[in-house]
């Protein structure tokens, strides 16, 4: 049951991969594809008009993947608005699900007016609109509202009666574009001169192409609304990817072929064609599509209608559906109010979020300038789309190890990559076809971070993937500019074994200190009891607190994360940590680890400098041995090395750090270049330095066999990703596993690299 006595707000599962893959056709194959095409060749030509629909194909198809690959590992209904809550927290998911819902919303008031506006003016061609002729304006409003209400009652109906709906509208409008198309083709192989409509193929140039495809970009906005299906598809970790890329593919086969027989449809030099024939469609504009396929077969203009009156209602069904799961799920989580997720306990829909949605709908049919408006939508499907590419990267990386995905996307990160910029090209190219969308869409996003701000900020509720702050102390004595260390307690023992050499580690860099613990609490146990398990955690950051704090500002933070390794990266991204020390207890059974689950995706994806202790405690190091191989993380090793040694005078033990270069290939090493290159790091006089080079072939016999004569390994870590690392161990892991000496792994900051793993 829902909290505050609201009914159970768990929807059914009863939505098959046909019906999801029909509702993301039916959303796409809309208006746009009609009033786009006639556009598209006066701007571009006959060949630009099917590059175009054939581009913005393939860009859609990157996004679908995307889409694809986030619902098949979180299968809940909100599409966007969770995966940017997963990806970049309550303030980014409430905006996302926010425009979801604005855009959605309003592109069914234009598929209503769409509707209306079609199906009035056939009546009155064929005569039969009598007195309400004369009041056309004002009855292409009320029919708009009338089949907005219906559609919305569908959509009350229940997802299977939306969905069997739906899919058979979509069903028709589909076979009916297809049918165009296919007799377009054979009209073409029957009389072959007309593919000199094609001549010349793009007579205003290669750059025209993307004014077309910014504005015929919206045919393409649809599939999206598969992902709202998430907590009413059947299977849907595998239906789910395949509807997506299923309807994107079909709906661009039908607009190619669709395009192709726009421009083959008519003939050249017939009645009333007193120009080459491109020309002439292009001059109809948004009616040329109309123009053209009145003149290719037989009752053409009725099947033209049929065609448009399936395609606006069964886009309608689907924005209907996408809006009210946007706005659920925004109710759900108490983002807006709570009544929002309230569910018929007879139909088992969200009946207040369709309510509302439905609101939306005919005020913006009855009010508003629908082309204008219908452009907002399309700019902020446009932002969603770049948002949910951006999200696809994130999770990816952040998360990899938490999701069990359905479909993974080939060629990551270059897809959402490539998606990302053509996405900003095309949503900047609108400010051609539409100021008043660059006034309205910020609008209405800027009104809903206000929303969050005042209502929802104090209001959401916590969800199983979000990383919560159960206690955070900050010292205020801190400076803000000073250098930041972070350790990762994990219980006492942990503790006392890292107060050591953080101590020396934060003395050399006169560095403020922060304390993280992250609750490791079992995945039965519910979120609001993860306190019960914090006792071990705050004993551990105590100890510490009794030896640093005398010495240096310590801040403490207790998180709970269901993924300890990501809950410690957040930490390092939000308190802009410079040093991240943690420790390591020895070799792991788990196949796909290196380290462990927590060590090795933080070492992957922690965008600050880290120092790994294994077996270290509280020693005191004389002779320390850094391995190096001339990579990115060798000056590191040297400078830890160079403050955690032991100098003293009196010590029988003579001070030295041998630095070893293993030659097995022919790579030149210069010990006083590399001295130079690194001596403002340096602690230590380079009189406590020494070179070591030998010639082997097997680099971790040789490193382990001259440890023999230290007290420690300094060495850094791989720059290879994991997955490379479990196929072939690198060094230094084998070295952190196989060696008897106290170890310690360093990994530096990489520039671009660092500041990239920051957002992604």
């Amino acid at each position: 049951m829902a909290k505050n006595g609201n009914i159970s707000s768990e929807l059914s599962r009863e939505l098959s991969l046909f019906h999801i893959t029909m509702m993301g056709i039916g959303m796409m194959i809309g208006a746009g594809v009609f009033l786009g095409v006639g556009n598209a060749i006066y701007h571009a030509g006959p060949g630009g008009v099917v590059l175009t629909f054939a581009l913005n194909g393939l860009i859609a198809v990157f996004t679908a993947m995307s889409y694809a690959e986030l619902s098949s590992a979180i299968p809940r209904a909100g599409g966007a608005y969770n995966f940017a809550r997963i990806g970049f927290g309550r303030s980014t998911s409430f905006v996302a699900g926010w425009m979801e819902w604005f855009a959605s919303s309003v592109a069914g008031s234009a598929y209503a007016i769409t509707f209306s506006i079609y199906v009035l003016r056939y009546v009155k061609g064929l005569g039969l609109l009598g007195p309400l002729a004369d009041h056309l304006y004002i009855s292409e409003k009320v029919l708009a509202v009338l089949i907005a209400i219906i559609f919305i009652y569908i959509n009350y109906r229940g997802a299977s009666e939306t969905g069997k709906i739906g899919a058979i509208i979509t069903l028709g409008q589909t076979l009916f574009l297809l049918l165009i198309g296919v007799v377009g083709v054979y009209v073409a192989f029957k009389d072959p001169s007309r593919l000199q409509n094609f001549q010349p193929f793009m007579p205003k140039g290669w750059g025209r192409l993307l004014v077309t495809m910014g504005f015929t970009y919206v045919a393409f906005e649809g599939f999206e609304v598969i992902a709202q299906a998430g907590d009413e598809a059947i299977n849907p970790k595998q239906n789910l990817p395949k509807a997506m890329l299923y309807s994107v593919f079909v709906v661009t086969i039908t607009y190619v072929l669709v395009s192709i027989a726009t421009v083959l449809a008519v003939k050249a030099g017939s009645s009333g064609i007193d120009r080459p024939v491109w020309e002439w469609i292009g001059q109809h504009r948004e009616r040329g599509f109309g123009e053209a396929i009145g003149r290719l077969m037989p009752y053409a203009n009725l099947l033209l209608t049929l065609a448009v009156i399936f395609a606006a209602t069964s886009a309608l069904n689907a924005t209907i559906f996408s809006a009210t799961r946007a706005s659920y799920a925004l109710g759900r989580d108490h983002m807006l109010p709570p009544i929002l997720a309230k569910v018929s306990r007879k139909r088992k829909t969200p009946w207040v979020a369709l309510l509302a949605t439905g609101v939306i709908i005919i005020f913006v049919v009855v009010f508003l300038d629908t082309m204008d408006v219908a452009s907002s939508a399309s700019i902020m499907f446009l932002f969603l789309f770049f948002l949910v590419n951006v999200c696809v990267i994130r999770i990816r990386n952040n998360m990899a190890d938490e999701l069990e995905y359905g479909f993974m996307m080939p060629f990551f990160p270059f897809l959402p990559l490539i998606a990302i910029l053509c996405q900003t090209l095309l949503a900047i190219n609108l400010h051609s076809v539409s100021r008043a969308a660059w006034i309205i869409g910020p609008s209405w996003i800027i009104a809903g971070m206000a929303i969050y701000h005042f209502y929802s900020k104090s209001r959401a509720t916590a969800t199983e993937d979000e990383i919560q702050v159960i206690e955070d102390q900050i010292t205020l004595n801190g400076e803000d500019e000073a250098y930041r260390i972070m350790v990762a307690v994990a219980n006492p023992k942990n503790a006392l074994d890292l107060v050591k050499n953080t101590y020396k580690l934060a003395g050399a860099k006169n560095a403020r200190v922060d304390l993280i613990h992250m609750v490791p609490v079992p995945e039965q146990v519910p979120l609001q009891d993860a306190d019960r398990y914090m006792l071990e955690g705050k004993e551990a950051i105590v100890e510490m607190m009794l030896y640093l704090e005398p010495l240096f500002p310590v801040n403490t933070s207790i998180r709970y994360c269901r993924n300890i390794a990501r809950g410690i990266v957040s930490g390092v991204r939000e308190k802009k940590i410079d040093l991240m020390i943690m420790g390591w207890h020895g070799y792991t059974r788990k196949r796909e680890f290196s380290f462990g689950s927590t060590v090795d995706p933080i070492i992957e994806r922690s965008p600050c400098r880290i120092a790994i202790f294994r077996d270290c405690g509280n020693r005191k190091f004389h002779r320390i041995l850094v391995p190096i191989a001339g990579g990115p993380n060798c000056g590191f090793a040297l400078e830890v090395a160079s403050i955690l040694i032991e100098a003293e005078p009196d010590s029988e033990v003579s001070t030295l750090i041998e630095i070893l270069h293993i030659q097995n290939r022919s790579v030149a090493f210069n010990l006083d270049d590399f001295l130079e290159m690194h001596k403002n790091r340096l602690q230590r006089s380079t009189d406590f330095f020494q070179s070591k080079t030998i010639v082997a072939d097997n680099v971790l016999e040789t490193i382990l066999r001259e440890s023999a004569l230290f007290d420690l390994i300094v060495i850094g870590a791989t720059q290879e990703p994991f997955i490379h690392q479990f196929l072939r161990p690198s060094i230094p892991e084998m070295v952190a596993q196989k060696s008897r000496k106290p170890v310690v792994m360093v990994k530096d900051v990489l520039g671009l690299r660092s500041v990239l793993k920051r957002w992604f």
